[in-house]
């Protein structure tokens, strides 16, 4: 458990303090990237309202926001932050700005499309790709952008029960 790859893994938060993905070891993560102007944008809520519930047993829910999506993540780190709660109250961890396909895409998204692929072999489709990753950091499920939030809930209950 203490060795997988995605522990050994490391993230700047959008208050610019770097955070190693083992600070989350023994939880179940739920990596999103984000984008504060695009159609789903209120997934943010959801998503929020999934942590809320959950965090208690052991949700965390890690937002990296990206822009290479129609240029739907403009702002600056203290805009998406501003955006972020006080559009949707979003209280779970949220990270530095972040490219996901591409050769700068970031090592936690490089990581997880090699292990969970989906249908575009590799590639990111769209904002709010979720990965879900067990206690054990291990990636065991991705989630289409148009999955909503509330859909993740009964793979969530599987996993605490």
């Amino acid at each position: 458990m203490s060795n997988t790859p995605f522990y050994q893994l490391s993230a700047r938060s959008l208050q610019g303090k770097d955070i190693s993905m083992d600070t989350y070891k023994g939880k179940t993560v739920l990596v999103v990237n984000t984008a504060s102007q695009c159609g789903l944008t209120p997934q943010f809520e959801g998503l929020e309202k999934l942590y809320e519930k959950y965090k208690d047993r052991g949700l965390v829910i890690l937002g990296f926001p990206c822009n290479q999506f129609g240029n739907q993540e403009p702002g600056d780190e203290k805009s998406i932050a501003e955006g972020c709660v006080i559009n949707y109250g979003v209280t779970f961890q949220m990270f530095h700005k972040i490219e996901v396909n591409g050769t700068d895409a970031h090592p936690v998204f490089k990581y997880l499309k090699k292990e969970l692929p989906g249908l575009l072999g590799g590639r990111i489709k769209w904002n709010f790709t979720k990965f879900l990753i067990d206690k054990n950091g291990k990636p065991v499920k991705r989630f289409a952008p148009i999955t909503k939030p509330e859909a993740i809930e009964k793979y969530l209950e599987k996993i605490f029960q």
